[in-house]
């Protein structure tokens, strides 16, 4: 019995007894019980009423494949293969899996057991409360044609969840989603395999915080998209579907003509812009001068103005 179908049939909030439940979900009683057990251990607010049954207390955002398809425009659906899991250990590796056998698969979870993000750090992966979403993508041309395509990514999961009814995102070199200087969300890019038949297979996963309220394992300051605007009612199914929608797109256009044609509305989003920097291991030091047509972040120093790659090196605002 998968979880969600139960907290579906709660979902009304009205009381349900545990006869009723398993009689809808085919299994025992003792079953329902076990599994009620286990939402409430994972965060979701049940009240067990004594004689009576069950009660959700609190909202619930389930995930449903059938209503993100219904989102996305005949075009998109038909390009793409959609899973939805209650749990995985990582929707980028559970593409990874799929892409012997899917043309474009799209995975989203619940939740992950071993989510992960830039320099193979944790990323933190509650159940119910953010979305898990990772794409496998082809893309034309050969290893230097992926320059740019997280910031152009960047560029597109904003544009979604502005679309949606949030706020102006800013954009932390290189994969980083920010609001009022809080980060929210991620961008994970990998290479998979070798270059076959003029094309390079990459894995794009996004990570975004929507409904989350505690994260005890996050040694930095964060937000969610709830948390910073809380007048909108966010929906992982309809932010699911524009993210798809959008970073399809961008993708197409990208393979068309590179990153530069995405610098300018990158640009307009840096976090870092005009702010003192400093690399990570301290050997660096100048003002965020934005980025060059490859995506290169771009520090201007006494010396003049020194590219600096993603995959060499990190940044961050000095003190």
């Amino acid at each position: 019995m998968k979880s969600n179908a139960l907290l579906s049939l709660l979902s009304d909030r009205e009381i349900h007894s545990g006869e009723s439940l398993a009689h809808k979900l085919g299994v025992s009683r003792t079953a329902v019980w076990k599994h009620i057990r286990k939402a409430i251990a994972d965060g979701t607010d049940i009240r067990t009423i004594r004689g009576q049954g069950y009660q959700l207390v609190s909202a619930l955002d389930l995930l449903d494949r059938d209503i993100i398809l219904g989102q996305l425009n005949a075009s998109v659906r038909e390009r793409i293969q959609l899973t939805v899991l209650d749990e995985v250990d990582s929707t980028n590796a559970e593409v990874a899996r799929l892409l012997t056998s899917a043309p474009l698969p799209v995975v989203l979870s619940d939740c992950q057991t071993s989510g992960r993000g830039r320099r193979g750090r944790n990323w933190a992966s509650p159940k119910d409360q953010n979305l898990y979403l990772s794409l496998g993508l082809s893309i034309k041309g050969g290893f230097s044609a992926l320059d740019g395509l997280s910031l152009a990514l960047g560029v597109a999961v904003a544009n979604a969840i502005e679309q949606v009814g949030g706020g102006e995102v800013g954009l932390k070199w290189p994969n980083d989603l920010f609001a009022q200087g809080q980060k929210f969300g991620g961008i994970l890019v990998e290479i998979q395999g070798e270059l076959q038949e003029g094309c390079v297979q990459v894995i794009a996963g996004i990570g975004i915080n929507v409904h989350m309220t505690q994260a005890e394992d996050v040694d930095q300051p964060w937000t969610s998209l709830d948390k910073r605007w809380p007048d909108q009612a966010w929906v992982r199914n309809q932010l699911a579907a524009g993210m798809i929608t959008q970073i399809l797109a961008a993708v197409t256009e990208f393979e068309a003509g590179g990153f530069r044609q995405f610098r300018e509305r990158w640009q307009r989003r840096d976090i870092f812009s005009g702010l003192p920097l400093v690399t990570r291991d301290g050997e660096l030091k100048g003002v965020g001068g934005g980025i060059d047509e490859t995506g290169n972040y771009l520090l201007k120093t006494a010396e003049g103005e020194i590219p600096v790659r993603a995959g060499d090196i990190s940044l961050r605002v000095s003190e």
